[in-house]
């Protein structure tokens, strides 16, 4: 059955939240690719796939090492992050999933997110520490894995780098730094490298001290995971319980959404790219999420449908 929520946006209008889907652990990575949504769920360690309205769900395949960030090469191969082992795997045509890169030697933490350009290169985060044993904050590196898996670092300095995009243009990424309070913009070279980081929008000053619970304190938005809309503003989710933001270059609060759940990522797409996928669970917190199906995926509808990558 589906469940509505009332939420307001920055405009005041009414955002209708919609649950599609209930039983999971923690969902992650939402893509809209042909006519379906693909995600993870982190704990079932399962890459998960469903029709526009959230029925016929299937297991795309399952990753013990625990899935995060989705994308897919030119030829429509998968790419998934396997993150405790620090690779990315690839499915083949005929269903086999095999190494596509192992990042072991320049990942200081769990591989998080990715975004795949149109050349079939994909940029990596990872946490750069230990977040769920509580260690300091550690600034980490973002990795470029080109098409035949050779990789290196294109920006380092970066505080968990999380949700990432590329602008329609192909001409810009956009990295969440969530333990940073800013989004942060690197023109895009012909190579793939990056230039110098910039910030993109900023909701407030980076704690002093590295500790996770000073982070976590000074956090005015934590942002997640992400999706850009064909304006060019960006969706992003905040991992510490706040609303979902729409967020203009510049740090303008645009639109909203109110969720009734804490969410940790966000996408734009489905078949006229305005149904916002928000995947939604009560915490982050790995062994309570492990133990309980409390996750949800629930969509709204938005005005401006989905841009860019991924």
């Amino acid at each position: 059955m589906t469940e509505t929520t009332p939420g307001t946006s920055a405009s005041s209008a009414t955002h209708e939240i919609r649950t599609v889907l209930t039983d999971l652990h923690f969902t992650e990575c939402p893509r809209w690719h042909g006519d379906r949504w693909f995600f993870v769920d982190f704990y079932s360690r399962r890459v998960l796939s469903m029709a526009a309205d959230g029925s016929g769900l299937r297991t795309e395949l399952d990753v013990p090492a625990q899935p995060s960030g989705l994308g897919w090469l030119p030829d429509d191969r998968l790419l998934v992050i396997s993150m405790k082992d620090r690779k990315i795997l690839r499915r083949e045509a005929d269903g086999t999933v095999v190494e596509h890169a192992d990042l072991s030697s320049l990942a200081t933490g769990h591989l998080n997110d990715m975004v795949v350009d149109d050349q079939g290169r994909a940029y990596v985060g990872n946490f750069g520490f230990d977040l769920m044993a509580g260690d300091d904050v550690a600034p980490a590196a973002l990795i470029l894995v080109e098409p035949d898996g050779s990789a290196r670092v294109v920006a380092d300095e970066l505080y968990f780098p999380n949700g990432s995009v590329i602008t329609p243009d192909g001409r810009t990424l956009l990295v969440d730094e969530t333990f940073a309070n800013r989004v942060s913009a690197f023109d895009i070279a012909a190579d793939g490298s990056l230039g110098p980081r910039r910030d993109w929008a900023v909701f407030g000053p980076r704690a002093a001290s590295s500790a996770l619970d000073d982070a976590m304190a000074a956090a005015v938005v934590a942002p997640d995971g992400c999706g850009l809309d064909a304006n060019g503003n960006l969706w992003v989710a905040d991992a510490l319980g706040g609303p979902t933001l729409l967020v203009a270059e510049g740090g303008e609060i645009l639109d909203r959404v109110d969720a009734g759940s804490p969410v940790f990522a966000c996408m734009p797409g489905g078949p006229d790219g305005r149904d916002l996928f928000l995947c939604c669970a009560p915490d982050f917190d790995e062994d309570s999420r492990t133990a309980a199906a409390e996750a949800t995926v629930r969509f709204t509808r938005v005005t401006t449908p989905h841009g860019g990558r991924p």
